[in-house]
């Protein structure tokens, strides 16, 4: 039996997730959790097989998460389930550890098939990525936000779609003084001068989510 935690800020999802997981004979929930601090907690007293994860919870960010994940458990395969459809986010959540990434608009029998995968030691990206991912990957010239920390290009992308700081830090459970300060040094390292500046560039390189 494949034990999995999932871990998603929406109760509606989680809800739609268990339904899927309950038409199985060998996938099981074994604890569920709306925030990253909870995933951490739930962790560390629920044996389970498998993290399934949300990209963007509140508290810590969706890669923080995989990387605090990975540091405490470094053999548990996470599956990242995400709205996200772009390769470079995908890129991002599997440099931090992620063992699969698939979009929220996959098939049930897809999303199955990827816990399996995962449960049994292998690897597992959304099938519409990997021809971007590939590409992605062989590109010269490396975008300029590449260099932003998880952080940054998470204020960056909201920001992007007209989040009000203090937005942003309710949605990431911090202060709006850290917000700022990751959008001053966001800013800085893109050479942008403004909100304006920071659309014009997200849509550029396709960041845009809403």
């Amino acid at each position: 039996m494949i034990r999995i935690i999932i871990a998603d800020d929406h109760a509606i999802v989680r809800g739609g997730l268990k339904q899927i997981i309950a038409t199985t004979s060998d996938i099981v929930v074994a604890a569920e959790a709306a925030q990253g601090s909870e995933v951490v907690d739930k962790l560390r007293t629920c044996a389970v097989d498998l993290l399934l994860l949300d990209m963007t919870m509140p508290g810590i960010s969706g890669v923080d998460l995989i990387r605090r994940v990975r540091a405490e458990q470094p053999t548990l395969p996470v599956l990242v389930l995400s709205i996200h459809d772009e390769a470079q986010v995908a890129s991002r959540a599997l440099r931090a550890g992620a063992t699969g990434y698939l979009t929220k608009d996959s098939d049930p029998d897809v999303l199955l098939a990827a816990i399996r995968k995962l449960a049994d030691g292998g690897r597992f990206i959304d099938p519409k990525l990997v021809d971007a991912m590939v590409f992605e990957s062989h590109r010269g010239d490396v975008p300029r936000h590449e260099v932003l920390s998880d952080r940054e290009f998470q204020v960056l992308q909201m920001l992007a779609v007209g989040r009000s700081i203090n937005e942003i830090a309710d949605a990431c459970a911090l202060s709006a003084k850290t917000i700022s300060t990751h959008k001053m040094r966001l800013m800085q390292k893109l050479g942008l001068s403004n909100n304006a500046d920071v659309i014009r560039y997200a849509l550029r390189h396709g960041l845009i989510v809403e």
